[in-house]
């Protein structure tokens, strides 16, 4: 089951997070020859998505980064959005590492 995190991301500015994967059994997770995704909607339902740029910043150590930069958080309206972020394995075993609620705050500096 993936973990559960509610992110807050800013109107015209660069977002940044990071995520430590683990197996089972507390450890860190190796992630040679994973890929990654994750990806935000107005609703589960929504057709239209944005795509955080994804990658495996620590393979030994399970750590993945997600960043949106400025150019992209601008065009987000404020207001709830959910997203979640999946890993691939080489064998192709696709697993939700971490969903939850994105809140966009409304920017003024732009």
């Amino acid at each position: 089951m993936a973990a559960y995190s509610e992110l807050t991301l800013e109107q015209y500015a660069t977002f940044t997070t990071t995520v430590n994967v683990q197996d089972i059994q507390g450890d860190a997770l190796n992630l040679s020859n994973y890929t990654t995704a994750a990806q935000l909607r107005k609703s589960y339902y929504s057709s239209t998505a944005v795509s955080f740029n994804v990658f495996v910043s620590n393979i030994s150590t399970g750590e993945i980064t997600m960043i949106m930069n400025s150019a992209n958080t601008a065009n987000l309206a404020p207001g709830r959005y959910v997203y979640d972020l999946t890993i691939t394995s080489p064998t192709n075993v696709k697993t939700r590492v971490v969903e939850g609620i994105v809140n966009v705050l409304p920017g003024v500096t732009r």
